[in-house]
């Protein structure tokens, strides 16, 4: 009995569930077939041509309707998208996904309801849509660059979709407007801009944690706040991450924030 390779064999698993797909490259987001997302399909038969003559190839799945809308969060130019998520997700505007797929940049996609949107991006904010006209490679593709997989973190019954216009305005003119980090005149309502993110970073579940506390510990280094800074780091420790990635994570966040504050003491980051 013959012995199906892990992509082809969720690639038959995701065609079940009536969304299409379509081999990459071995270790690449680079489609495999001549019109990339437009040869997508819920074909056992093809599926199985398609792997039989290239058994290392990466799986994507074509997104929007009848596929699933993914929202893309993710890590680059030391920007997180999850802090805008967290926005979205604060205002109502990103349920809980069908599921959470963790990216081998440390990144993650959530699965929504299918539907008729097109895909969009938000670049300031390091968030993208993946709808109509869009693909995502899904587990258990590998990244070339890092070896690691696309991992399921999560999977559950929702029938839930996202409105991606309605986060978009949200999530712009949020980043267009915010207050000025050094001190100044606006110095006083520092407090209430950080004093959050310690909350925040305690409520993130495994796989953002690393990201969050990056995110978080550069925005309260920017705004000088360091009994945030503090907070912040216990609160990683409360969610689960070891004092050693603690203290690596927030000494990233000092070099990337760029401001010239004396070091926290050693037991309140680490």
């Amino acid at each position: 009995m013959t012995t199906r390779p892990p992509a082809e064999h969720a690639a038959h698993r995701y065609a079940d569930a009536g969304w299409p797909v379509f081999p990459c490259r071995p270790g690449s987001k680079l489609p495999a077939t001549e019109h990339g997302f437009h040869d997508a399909t819920t074909s056992h038969r093809q599926i199985a041509r398609w792997w039989s003559a290239q058994p290392e190839a990466n799986l994507a799945i074509a997104t929007g309707d009848p596929g699933p809308d993914v929202l893309d969060v993710d890590l680059k130019d030391g920007r997180s998208g999850y802090a805008a998520l967290a926005q979205a997700r604060r205002a109502g505007l990103a349920a809980h996904p069908r599921a959470v797929i963790r990216t081998p940049s440390g990144g993650a996609h959530l699965y929504y309801r299918g539907t008729s949107q097109r895909s969009g991006t938000i670049p300031a904010a390091a968030l993208d849509f993946r709808g109509q006209g869009g693909y995502v490679l899904a587990p258990p593709s590998l990244s070339a660059e890092t070896g690691r997989p696309y991992e399921v973190i999560s999977h559950q019954p929702s029938d839930a979709t996202v409105d991606w216009e309605a986060v978009r305005r949200h999530l712009t003119p949020a980043r267009e407007h915010q207050p000025p980090a050094r001190p100044g005149p606006g110095a006083a309502e520092r407090p209430r801009e950080v004093g959050h993110l310690a909350v925040w970073m305690a409520a993130q579940p495994e796989g953002n944690r690393n990201a969050a506390l990056f995110w978080a510990s550069a925005r309260a280094c920017e705004a000088g706040d360091y009994s945030a800074l503090a907070a912040i780091a216990r609160a990683a420790r409360e969610a689960g991450l070891s004092d050693r990635e603690i203290t690596a994570t927030v000494r990233s966040a000092r070099r990337t924030a760029g401001r010239p504050f004396e070091p926290a003491p050693q037991r309140e980051a680490g």
